[in-house]
């Protein structure tokens, strides 16, 4: 059994996305600091609601996939498709942009806490043209894995086993769909003196990141905010002196050239520049 071990700590940077919501971007925050097939990870956390009112009004995507979990608050998706979702706490949006798609993503509150991530996952190039989807997972569907009195794990996505149970996220997993990146997302609550033996698939890329507290994993520190890059291996070992909460995110690299230019993600410049071309001639979420 190869326990994977760390290979990388990608503090979390300060930064602001859509009309000025306030973010820290850890995965993606440069073009090297990506861990194929994740192209990005943002976590947005402010009581202000100067921080977040304006939202992300009306804007496209082409050539990967979006995941936004919300831990606190309420958002509103809407995009060409005609779908229309509102994510409240504990509840994920999963959109594959594939050929295009024009979506906003706007409060719903006036004040309070808004706090989630939004993650951006590669699609390998015979999937990039597929036509646009989205699903609308209400946190009442995702399963909830107790490890004791005080810790547990949300499963949102893929297969693994933690502390020798069988963890069964709902995308990947319990909706019968099978994503050719066979991706797992975990959010697992870690209570103070515990820890975890999470097993991953031995080739997938994996990495964590802690949003609260800290953990050791191996010989390492990981402090909050901060993301986490792991060697291969099937077991992850994490443990938490004090308390912590963070994700774990694996998948099967693409291993394929990425060239991205804001919201397009593509494998060339030359399919970059007809992405700017069809949404200019208003084309780039046509089937």
């Amino acid at each position: 059994m190869t326990i994977r071990t760390v290979t990388r700590i990608i503090p979390a940077r300060a930064t602001s996305d859509g009309a000025g919501v306030k973010l820290k971007r850890s995965i993606g925050q440069s073009n090297a600091a990506r861990h194929d097939p994740f192209l990005m990870l943002d976590e947005f956390f402010s009581d202000e609601p100067a921080d977040y009112l304006a939202g992300f009004p009306s804007h496209p995507h082409r050539g990967f996939e979006t995941v936004t979990y919300m831990l606190e608050g309420h958002m509103l998706h809407e995009d060409h498709l005609g779908n229309k979702g509102h994510l409240r706490d504990g509840g994920v949006q999963w959109m594959t942009a594939g050929r295009g798609v024009i979506h906003s993503e706007m409060p719903q509150q006036e004040a309070g806490r808004m706090r989630g991530f939004q993650l951006w996952i590669n699609l390998p190039a015979a999937e990039k043209m597929q036509a646009a989807s989205y699903q609308d997972i209400p946190a009442a569907n995702i399963p909830q894995l107790t490890l004791s009195e005080h810790s547990k794990a949300t499963l949102i996505a893929g297969r693994s086993k933690i502390n020798g149970i069988d963890a069964i996220g709902y995308i990947n997993g319990e909706d019968g769909k099978e994503l050719s990146t066979d991706p797992v997302y975990i959010d697992l609550r870690l209570s103070a003196g515990e820890g975890a033996d999470v097993m991953l698939a031995k080739a997938h890329n994996a990495f964590v990141y802690v949003y609260e507290g800290s953990v050791i994993i191996g010989d390492e520190h990981i402090a909050n905010n901060c993301s986490a890059l792991l060697s291969p291996g099937e077991q992850l070992k994490v443990s938490s002196p004090k308390g912590a909460r963070l994700l774990i995110l694996a998948a099967k690299p693409i291993g394929e050239a990425v060239v991205q230019y804001g919201p397009f993600v593509m494998n060339s410049s030359e399919e970059i520049e007809q992405a700017l071309q069809d949404y200019r001639d208003g084309v780039l979420a046509i089937a």
